[in-house]
This record gives C-alpha cells, sequence and structure tokens, in this order.
C-alpha cells in the first residue's frame, strides 16, 4: 500500500507554459515525502532520520503537465529498494487530488542516511528499516 500525500503547488511553481516546471516538481516531491521521513518518523522515536537525509540519485519522468489551480495532487510513494545504507522511493504524481486522477509523473529518488556531525553517510538501523517498511511498503523482491 503506497502512502499518500497532498501537495499544493504553487502559482510561483509555473513556467512560460503554464504547468509545474521540473525544478518545482522535484520541490514537490520533497514536500510529500519530508513529512513521513521527518516529522512521522520523530514522532515514532527516530530522532536520527530526520536529523540527516540526503538525495543520492534523483530520476523524473513526465507524461502529461502538472497545471496549477486550486487543488492539490496526489503524490503517491512506495518503498521500492531497502538496503542497510540507503533506499529507494517510487513516486506518482496525480493531476488531481484523486487516485483516478491522470498519473503524470513518475519518479524515484534513492536516499541516504547521514550524519551530520561527522559529515558521512550512516547505516539504517533495523527500527528505521521497520519504519520505512512499515510506512512505504515492502520492497519489490
Amino acid at each position: 500500500m503506497p502512502h499518500r500525500a497532498l501537495v499544493r503547488p504553487r502559482w510561483s511553481d509555473m513556467d512560460v507554459y503554464g504547468h509545474v516546471n521540473h525544478a518545482n516538481m522535484v520541490t514537490l516531491l520533497e514536500e510529500a515525502r519530508v513529512p513521513l521521513l521527518f516529522g512521522e518518523s520523530a514522532a515514532a522515536g527516530l530522532t536520527e532520520l530526520a536529523k540527516g537525509i540526503v538525495v543520492v540519485r534523483l530520476q523524473v519522468d513526465y507524461r502529461a503537465p502538472v497545471v496549477v489551480g486550486d487543488q492539490d495532487v496526489l503524490v503517491e510513494m512506495t518503498l521500492t529498494d531497502l538496503r542497510y545504507s540507503s533506499f529507494t522511493i517510487a513516486y506518482r504524481v496525480h493531476t488531481g487530488p484523486g487516485e483516478a486522477d491522470k498519473v503524470a509523473v513518475t519518479a524515484e529518488t534513492r536516499l541516504a542516511p547521514y550524519d551530520v556531525q561527522t559529515e558521512r553517510p550512516r547505516r539504517l538501523t533495523e527500527d528505521e528499516r521497520d519504519f520505512l517498511r512499515r510506512g512505504l511498503g515492502e520492497p519489490d523482491a
């Protein structure tokens, strides 16, 4: 079951063609994942996860434009890969707030936990790995 988030594109996210441009789409993906990875993880007692996560890889594929209007867009997120030092989230961004709305964007981010004190990547704890599985579903086999 994917994790679902609603995000609202802003007027300033538009490009000259009237739809959300690439840089701002990447920001919307971030806005969708931050409440889960920072807020919900901290509420679950996993304070280290919220202290540092870096994007290692990003891929975005566009199928249709996301037009800025007066509604949120639905972002569905699933865990597609879980390693000891990184994890991958896949995204499906709809053109509106419902599952029936067209999928406009698919994307993936590979993320790694990062220790800001030592300025080095670190390994995920078992509790963090369990949290990711519960929040985003089991990764594909």
